[in-house]
């Protein structure tokens, strides 16, 4: 290890228990030793007794039925009437399958159908199905177009961490009576691979729908830009309500993975990298620039939990490309987001984050797709000059929502008067993410 980065990293350490940020009251940490900002943002989304998601179903509307496109004269009528929605149901926001039900989940529906192996069950998981209103219309499309045997036969497990979407699921499902039978709420974190039982091998399908979002992600930083990457820890300050980061060398196994699969720490680097990376320390020393990036560690466990339980399985995600009006430093910020009076405030701290507001992070689908396949076996270890043209096991294609919803779904069915389309017209930035095996073997 050279001398000028072991200095750095005795300086980071003699160090590690300062931040350069104010300090901020928080009773999302429990107890007095520090946590990984990952375990933060899962609390205060998720914790039973005070997280974001387990307090109340509120946080995900549910329209008491469809709205009706074609009778609303254009984009300046469809905001109207959505304004009118949100202050009369008084939530945070409507999930597109929410809002476009039930021809969002009727498009997922006949994607899988059409490329389904339907000489076994069809067998469904979707993760994180909010208040049940994908899994309902998802049936509800079966029902009706796919062969008896199909729908008689399938089965649709919801894995669901918030006890109370969980019983709304119940609820949204059992609209239709013949539905309970093949639906099933199982109320767990679906990280957890204790959870899963033994792989099965068989075909089925995963369904993520602006899950990847609200999935828990580790911070790291660096104090300019040639100094190594640090992990970020919240601590309280002498056991006090208030906190404050704590910077660390890497050693948190999650936070190496996701950092090597992202490439912050490429070995070998070419000549032209060694030039930039002399010229970043020359500017560093003279203009130091701390640096900050959230590592999407929440989805490396998830698809690692996936991989090794359901090997066969096909997977559908979609979520948000980016995020607008992000305040909050760093690669893949998150948007941290409360409301009150019907009035929605963004914070520009990470640390605000009590339990009363949602915390969204933008999804890199190229990332995600890198992380796919390292999940799946393949790893960048298989590209090294003079290996044989490595195989992956996983063939993937990423989609603008327009394009498959266009591809798979009926774009008319959400189309007002005069040609406007909120579905292809105001989310153009969401993706889906489409994963499925081969038959090539690791």
């Amino acid at each position: 290890m050279a001398p000028a980065y072991l200095a750095t990293i005795h300086a980071l350490r003699r160090a590690a228990r300062w931040a350069p940020a104010a300090l901020f009251s928080s009773g999302i940490v429990a107890g007095d030793k520090p946590v990984l900002v990952r375990d933060f943002v899962r609390s205060a989304l998720y914790d039973p007794n005070h997280g974001y998601f387990s307090k109340r179903s509120g946080p995900v509307g549910v329209l008491d039925s469809a709205i009706r496109f074609h009778k609303l004269e254009g984009r300046t009528a469809y905001m109207k009437h959505l304004d009118k929605l949100y202050k009369m149901h008084d939530i945070s926001w409507f999930t597109p399958v929410e809002l476009f039900k039930p021809w969002y989940a009727y498009a997922i529906a006949a994607s899988i159908l059409r490329t389904a192996n339907l000489s076994v069950p069809l067998k469904i998981y979707e993760i994180g199905g909010g208040s049940g209103t994908c899994a309902k219309c998802v049936l509800d499309y079966m029902m009706l177009n796919a062969p008896p045997k199909v729908y008689n036969n399938m089965k649709y497990i919801s894995v669901e961490i918030s006890s109370s979407l969980a019983e709304k699921q119940l609820e949204t499902v059992g609209e239709v009576q013949s539905h309970l039978s093949k639906f099933t709420v199982e109320h767990r974190d679906a990280t957890d691979i204790a959870g899963w039982g033994c792989k099965d091998p068989q075909p089925c399908w995963v369904l993520m729908l602006e899950v990847l979002d609200n999935l828990p992600h580790d911070l790291v930083y660096s104090p300019d830009q040639v100094s190594p990457w640090m992990e970020v820890w919240i601590e309280k300050v002498n056991g006090s309500s208030q906190v404050c980061e704590v910077y660390k060398p890497l050693q948190d196994p999650l936070v190496s993975r996701c950092s090597e699969i992202v490439g912050m720490n490429e070995e070998n680097p070419s000549l032209r990298e060694k030039l930039s990376f002399a010229a970043k320390g020359l500017v560093s020393k003279v203009f130091p620039k701390p640096r900050r990036a959230w590592l999407p560690t929440g989805c490396l466990k998830l698809l690692d939990t996936l991989h090794q339980t359901l090997p066969s399985m096909s997977l559908i995600a979609s979520d948000f490309s980016y995020l607008p009006d992000v305040s909050i430093p760093g690669d893949r910020a998150p948007l941290v987001s409360s409301k009150k009076d019907g009035k929605t405030l963004d914070h520009p701290n990470y640390l605000d984050a009590q339990g009363d507001a949602d915390i969204f992070f933008p999804t890199d689908f190229l990332l995600l797709e890198q992380i796919d396949h390292h999940c799946s076996g393949f790893s960048k270890d298989q590209m090294k000059r003079g290996a044989f043209k490595p195989v992956k096991s996983r063939r993937t294609i990423i989609l603008d929502s327009a394009a498959f919803m266009e591809e798979f779904g009926m774009p008319l069915k959400t189309r007002t008067k005069d040609g406007y389309n909120p579905l292809l017209d105001d989310f153009r930035n969401t993706k889906f993410y489409l994963s499925v095996p081969t038959h090539n073997k690791k």
